[in-house]
């Protein structure tokens, strides 16, 4: 079990379905759409559809202002598909060897929607980047605006659930 300092999970009742937000989750294009932490510029690849899969993004560090490394691409490998209940990814590709950090969602089917809740875990990181980044790299405030825009992209307009 990860240690709670090297993860955050937040979560959002969403007003849509699991398989509403989950088809957004597992789109390249709806990565970039609800990304909030604006380094996310566009993505190429199909929908995935199992662990192992792979589509590119294309970045913009410039959002983060923490290093300067302008546009570059990464490519997110899945390591967690279960088809409407949970998805994650770790990133690679940009750097040599890998970070090892792993982003995700795990859906809650609830009363007039989904509880969604978003996790960042850098439990098992690349032992040479500890003491080169600082982390969290993408603040919770940034998972908890995703979170608002995936509300507003899966159910526009829709009333949050109660709890």
């Amino acid at each position: 079990m990860p240690d709670d300092a090297e993860r955050i999970e937040v979560e959002r009742r969403i007003a849509a379905t699991p398989a509403e937000v989950f088809t957004i989750l597992r789109d390249p294009q709806g990565h970039v759409a609800i990304d909030a932490s604006g380094m996310l510029m566009a993505a190429t690849g199909e929908p995935v559809a199992a662990v192992g899969d792979t589509f590119v993004v294309h970045m913009d560090r410039e959002a983060l202002n923490d290093f300067p490394l302008g546009l570059y691409d990464v490519i997110v490998r899945i390591v967690a598909f279960d088809e409407d209940r949970e998805i994650a990814w770790t990133i690679e590709g940009a750097i040599d060897p890998p970070l090892r950090h792993v982003y995700g969602y795990r859906l809650e089917p609830t009363d007039g929607g989904t509880l969604v809740t978003s996790y960042y875990d850098w439990s098992d990181l690349e032992p040479t980047y500890r003491e080169l980044l600082t982390f969290p790299i993408v603040p919770e405030s940034a998972l908890r605006a995703t979170l608002g825009i995936l509300a507003r992209t899966a159910a526009p307009g829709k009333p949050r659930p109660d709890a």
